[in-house]
């Protein structure tokens, strides 16, 4: 008896660093898979806050509209791209500041 349950423990402790060599091989796998994920709740959490900003603050999506209608949308696309260029570039000094140790505001 005491033969068949030494053996049922190595066969037991085999598996088990079986289980733990695979669990590691998975886990590393998996790394770009999770950041990706990552990186799409993070935008999707600030699409819901910007989401959640327009509806308690009506009054800017009024103003965006009132803004638009009046200028029938002649000037909105410089000023976009012009805005577009400034948040890109704020991105990226962000990113070079973090890169060197330094904290910029979100």
């Amino acid at each position: 008896m005491t033969r068949r349950l030494d053996e049922i423990l190595l066969r037991r402790g085999r598996l088990l660093e079986r289980i733990a060599a695979q669990r590691e091989a998975l886990a590393w796998e998996v790394q770009p898979v999770a950041h990706a994920l990552d990186s799409t709740d993070r935008f999707l959490g600030r699409v819901r806050s910007g989401l959640a900003y327009l509806r308690h603050n009506p009054l800017v999506v009024t103003l965006a509209v009132t803004v638009l209608v009046a200028t029938r949308g002649r000037r909105l696309w410089p000023w976009a791209r012009r805005g577009l260029l400034a948040w890109r570039t704020w991105q990226t000094v962000r990113h070079h500041m973090a890169a060197f140790g330094f904290r910029a505001g979100s």
